[in-house]
């Protein structure tokens, strides 16, 4: 299983400036970029690190282990080759429903930085254990938002707010609870915005307060309660 880099060994350098800087933008991107930011206003105010946990250093929270052994990448899809600073533009664009940065941009420079580093020690081409989002097993019947709310009532709003919408911290900059809906919240392009990918992650993840040794939902409450966030609003930028 991956272990992520120790920040110790960040060269003392301008290199290593660049990439501590990248890691501040994962952890703390709305200061920089979110609605009251002081480098540019192109985000709602979510951090990278409300879905890549711990500054994408946590195994089965959507860690960043694989993005600089697995990009450049051919999509299917789009039927063309992504590369890292389109993926992170992803990510801007979609989860925090936000405008793209130019390639050479010094905060894309420092992203870009920061994820060659925290996944050096992987191989090219090689996705180590708890990187992405870790499938979980389909239920023998739909997931079910009217029972996804109950969960939501008794384990989710006491972070994330009885409606959605999140926590902000004290001076409003950011959010110590990221909103699940609602306005400031994903679009309807992010990766969990789909059920699937939203009730593994659930499963792995949540309760914060509850799910930091094993997993606290069963498989039952995490579809349930992922199907319930994805019926309720958000931007609906394409």
């Amino acid at each position: 299983e991956w272990v992520a880099p120790d920040e110790n060994e960040i060269p003392d350098d301008s290199t290593g400036d660049m990439i501590r800087y990248g890691k501040e933008l994962v952890e703390n991107t709305s200061k920089y970029l979110g609605p009251k930011g002081i480098v540019s206003s192109i985000t709602n105010g979510m951090n990278c690190q409300n879905c890549h946990l711990n500054g994408g250093t946590r195994n089965f929270g959507i860690p960043l282990s694989a993005v600089a052994a697995t990009f450049p990448k051919w999509l299917d899809r789009s039927e063309r080759t992504q590369s890292i600073e389109s993926r992170v533009n992803d990510c801007l664009q979609r989860s925090l429903n936000g405008n793209p940065l130019d390639s050479l941009n010094y905060e894309m420079r420092a992203f870009v930085a920061y994820l060659k580093w925290v996944g050096h020690e992987v191989p090219k081409g090689i996705k180590p254990k708890g990187s992405g989002i870790q499938p979980l097993a389909f239920l023998t019947r739909a997931a079910d938002p009217s029972k996804g709310k109950i969960v939501f009532e008794n384990e989710c709003s006491r972070c994330h707010g009885s409606n959605g919408e999140g926590v902000l911290q004290p001076d409003q900059t950011a959010y110590v609870y990221p909103p699940l809906w609602g306005d400031s919240s994903y679009n309807v392009n992010a990766t969990l915005y789909r059920v699937i990918p939203l009730a593994s992650f659930v499963k792995a993840n949540m309760p914060f307060d509850k799910a930091n040794t094993s997993p606290f939902l069963t498989d039952e409450q995490a579809w349930d309660v992922a199907a319930y966030i994805a019926s309720k609003p958000r931007p609906e930028k394409r």
